[in-house]
């Protein structure tokens, strides 16, 4: 399986890719307009955040929200092999384009990789393993290669396995309760039961889930955003990302995944 660390961000061996590839609109999650392909008035020229440590009192709160997967150090040190848009800048669109499409190829390495780490999901073990390993080959292609990839068509030949991890995942809880896609915009769920609950895309911006349980919920693709999740139990919830949790209001007794970290400005 892969090193989880290759798909976490790394900062340090990136080119600040998200930092200019990637648009901005002026709203409550940024402080400014920015067009793709332009550098954010903060970045320094040692590809760093100018205010890294000040970012939502800024008003840069989509920034601490952002996760690439270790997509970033992927493009920037193996796709285009360390050399960067400065230093060669008739790579920069080809650059750019690669990020996102790596981005969507590492989340669906990291939702594969977790799915092959649980014991429940032995019956389909071989096929992740499969999958895990085909990706892992195209990540590592050439920049052409890269950018030839049909990303929808890979996350529907990916998404019968997740879905199929997530019977099983929940199985184990005696129940099935099925809220995909649900509107739970502002949703009252303070202290709620949704153990093995079924939240895959549900809208949970601002609803409070505080003190709420959730374990073996599947949280794949929900919206966390603003969401209340102080106190709230997460032990054992799947497909749980790292941009959701840093979307989200917890604090010191919110339960997480041991392989997420608690964001600091919680």
């Amino acid at each position: 399986m892969p090193d989880r660390r290759t798909l976490t961000a790394d900062c340090t061996s990136c080119f600040a890719l998200c930092c200019v590839a990637l648009t901005f609109t002026k709203s409550a999650d940024f402080a400014i307009d920015k067009r793709a392909g332009d550098p954010c008035p903060n970045l320094r020229s040692d590809y760093r955040c100018g205010i890294h440590d000040r970012l939502r009192p800024k008003g840069f709160a989509g920034c601490t929200g952002y996760d690439c997967f270790g997509a970033g150090q992927q493009v920037s040190q193996v796709t285009f092999g360390g050399r960067s848009w400065r230093e060669a800048p008739e790579t920069r669109d080809r650059m750019f384009a690669a990020l996102p499409v790596m981005r969507h190829l590492h989340e669906l390495l990291w939702y594969l990789t977790e799915a092959r780490s649980l014991a429940v999901t032995r019956e389909i073990h071989a096929d992740l393993d499969a999958e895990i390993a085909d990706l892992e080959r195209v990540t590592g292609e050439d920049a052409d290669a890269v950018l030839a990839i049909d990303v929808d068509a890979r996350r529907a030949q990916v998404n019968p396995l997740l879905a199929r991890t997530s019977e099983l995942v929940r199985a184990a809880v005696g129940r099935k309760k099925d809220r995909r896609g649900a509107d739970l915009i502002g949703a009252k769920l303070a202290g709620a039961d949704l153990r093995g609950t079924n939240f895959r895309g549900a809208y949970l911006i601002a609803a409070n889930l505080r003190d709420a349980n959730l374990p073996r919920a599947d949280l794949i693709g929900a919206d966390l955003r603003d969401a209340d999740v102080r106190g709230a139990d997460f032990t054992d919830s799947i497909f749980l990302t790292q941009s959701q949790v840093n979307a989200a209001r917890g604090d010191a007794a919110t339960t997480l995944p041991p392989r997420l970290t608690r964001p600091d400005h919680w």
